[in-house]
């Protein structure tokens, strides 16, 4: 099918039916019953599992119906009649990953065989039609029984067979074909009906399976076939030409003959299933691995699932180290390196937003890797699956990507990581909307990092230590200020994070030293990434500041020279020296005023992200100061420190009664 209905939401299935009443009279009631019985079915996924949608769905009804009131019972067929959908509901567990792709897969491979079904019957009705015409123009067709069995009792005592049959013969010569064509027609007429990797017919051979749990077995597989596939895709093409007249001995018996001897073409093998390979990165052995990349590397339509349980696990060589997903990572990196092969990677809180992106990937005529993080394990408490995978992606631990090769020749139409939460900061940022002890509404934006991820698993607890309110202080700085000053020496400031425990208290938490290395490691290989999605390329930011830099150069003194010209005759000296003086000049002397050089900016987002309000870009996405109300003298000295081209000028501090101000001004004279 196709992929807008291959895998479904129950929410939105809800959402759009409900959508779709708006203006019914009745849509508000509906609306509360839907909302209760996907509630009723979430209770019954999470307690029992899985099961037949209709099944679920008529059960979950059965039990919110109360004696006498029919309302409910109303809604829900309402509701189905709308869906317009069957199949399984299944919740989001450690079995997600398997049966979502493996349910994309059947799906893909139905269309498949469908149309290969189609093609190889109408060869076979053609090939057939070819040998029952020799038969019609030979002269066993032309004898008096054969013309009396077509004609029909009916008429049997009307003609003179032999008369008739004597007629036929002298009319037209007899069609024979050649010994060799005949048993090349019966031949490939054989193969149609005996091939076992799309049977035709009720009446036709078990098909071979095509579902595997490991590389090994599914590569054993593959060889056992390959002839038979060889043998196949030779008899669909010479079967075309045989069915066109555009056969001919000479030509293409040699060209035929080593047909499949070095193997056959991503095109060809696009024609027969593919082999689904659906695996657990916990599980992969050393040889396994090999066997894999392998098999990845020489093109074989190979559809390879790897699922990841758990991205956080303690590496095996370094202790205190945590291993942030290696054994995907590590696939999903030499796989790209491939170049050729379609790579999906996203965690189960994303495959149903990625669903054309994983449809593609198995539509593609060649191998795929597909890496899912399934957010199911032993070490996060009650947390869901489903959040676990969520804070993956949003921590960067294990961002969404797709590398397709079909998409284009470059990097910039191959790889794209544009669905990831921010996928242009370091780190998403949210508005954390919460309640103080005087119950009073507060609001701050805060980003989600990897320490907010791992303080979701028991073991890195030990990493995390609560401070009790009446001690919070400014020394507790977040996560991104911590790393931005990771140069910086900092023994008044400590890195925190924002925790609720489970009575829903606000609580927060410093880290030690480990965490914050952990965190820098974290950043860096999202940086890398961005840099291959085009985000934040550091060769196209130098060029680019080095074209502007030139071009400014050469500028000047022309804008200076047309700006003297254009001062009217009768001006004073005066006004002729303020027109002719280079805008530079003035961005040598600003006092005691802090100042951008924004010519020179190379657009690299520190200052922007520090604080949005006091800076800005203009229409060429150069920095400058928007409005120094909006941020504090700490703020500037931070953002020059943060600068990559030392271009932000602190000045000198404006409130005085700021904290912390001789520690600032001394930091602050390293840029003015």
């Amino acid at each position: 099918g196709s992929s807008e209905r291959t895998v479904l939401s129950l929410s939105r299935l809800v959402d759009n039916v409900i959508a779709g009443l708006a203006e019914s009279s009745e849509c508000d009631r509906i609306a509360r019953h839907a909302y209760r019985i996907e509630r009723e079915l979430r209770r019954a996924l999470a307690v029992n599992g899985g099961g037949d949608f209709a099944t679920m769905w008529n059960a979950a009804v059965a039990r919110l119906v109360s004696p006498g009131d029919e309302t409910v019972k109303d809604s829900a067929m309402l509701l189905w009649t709308e869906f317009y959908a069957k199949g399984d509901l299944i919740d989001v567990d450690a079995a997600l990953p398997s049966r979502t792709l493996s349910h994309a897969w059947r799906s893909v491979q139905a269309s498949k065989a469908k149309a290969f079904r189609k093609m190889a019957e109408r060869l076979l009705l053609k090939l057939h039609d070819i040998l029952a015409a020799e038969t019609e123009g030979s002269a066993v067709g032309r004898a008096p029984d054969r013309l009396r069995a077509g004609v029909g009792a009916a008429f049997a005592g009307t003609f003179d067979f032999d008369a008739m049959s004597r007629i036929f013969a002298a009319a037209k010569p007899c069609v024979e074909l050649s010994n060799e064509r005949r048993n090349r027609l019966n031949g490939l007429i054989d193969v149609l009906k005996r091939q076992r990797f799309y049977p035709i017919g009720d009446a036709g051979p078990e098909p071979y399976e095509f579902v595997f749990d490991q590389c090994s077995d599914a590569l054993d597989a593959y060889n056992a076939r390959r002839d038979e596939a060889v043998e196949l895709i030779k008899t669909l093409a010479v079967a075309e030409l045989e069915t066109n007249g555009e056969y001919r001995d000479s030509a293409h018996n040699v060209l035929f003959e080593d047909f499949g001897a070095n193997g056959l073409d991503a095109r060809e093998l696009g024609q027969l299933p593919d082999f689904l390979v659906c695996t657990k990165a916990q599980t992969l052995d050393p040889a396994e691995t090999a066997l894999m990349v392998e098999l990845l590397a020489a093109g074989l339509p190979f559809k390879i699932l790897v699922q990841t349980d758990d991205v956080l696990e303690p590496s095996a060589v370094a202790e205190g180290h945590a291993a942030l997903g290696l054994r995907s990572r590590q696939l999903v990196d030499t796989a790209i390196g491939l170049t050729d092969v379609f790579v999906f990677q996203s965690s189960a809180s994303q495959i149903f937003r990625k669903r054309d992106a994983l449809l593609r990937g198995l539509t593609f005529d060649g191998p795929a890797l597909f890496s899912v993080f399934s957010g199911a394990n032993g070490h996060t408490l009650d947390f869901p699956a489903y959040l676990v995978a969520a804070a993956a992606t949003e921590s960067r631990v294990f961002p969404t990507l797709v590398y397709d090769p079909s998409a284009g020749p470059d990097w910039a139409s191959r790889l794209s990581i544009d669905d990831n939460p921010s996928p242009d900061d370091d780190w998403p940022v949210h508005t954390f909307v919460h309640e103080d002890d005087k119950l009073q509404a507060r609001s701050e934006d805060l980003a989600f990092t990897l320490p907010d991820f791992m303080a979701m698993d028991d073991r890195y607890f030990r990493h995390f230590a609560i401070v009790p309110t009446a001690d919070w202080s400014d020394a507790m700085i977040t996560v991104p200020d911590a790393l931005r000053h990771e140069t910086k020496s900092m023994p008044d400031k400590v890195p925190s994070v924002v925790l609720v425990d489970d009575e829903g208290r606000l609580q927060r938490a410093i880290l030690d030293d480990r965490m914050l290395i952990e965190t820098r490691r974290c950043r860096s290989m999202w940086n890398s990434l961005q840099e291959l999605g085009g985000i934040h390329n550091s060769h196209a930011e130098r060029q680019l500041a080095q074209e502007r830099g030139a071009r400014s150069a050469a500028a000047s003194p022309s804008q200076t020279a047309e700006a003297i010209m254009a001062a009217p005759a009768v001006a004073d000296s005066a006004a002729q020296a303020e027109i002719s003086a280079p805008e530079t000049a003035a961005a040598e002397n600003r006092g005691d005023d802090p100042y951008i050089e924004t010519a020179r900016c190379t657009t690299c987002n520190e200052c922007t992200q520090l604080n949005a309000k006091m800076f800005a870009y203009n229409e060429d996405k150069q920095a400058y100061i928007a409005d120094l109300d909006a941020g504090t003298f700490r703020q500037l000295v931070e953002a020059a420190e943060s600068c990559q081209v030392s271009i932000i000028h602190p000045g000198k501090p404006r409130n005085p009664k700021e904290p912390g101000l001789d520690d600032l001004t001394r930091r602050a004279a390293e840029f003015n």
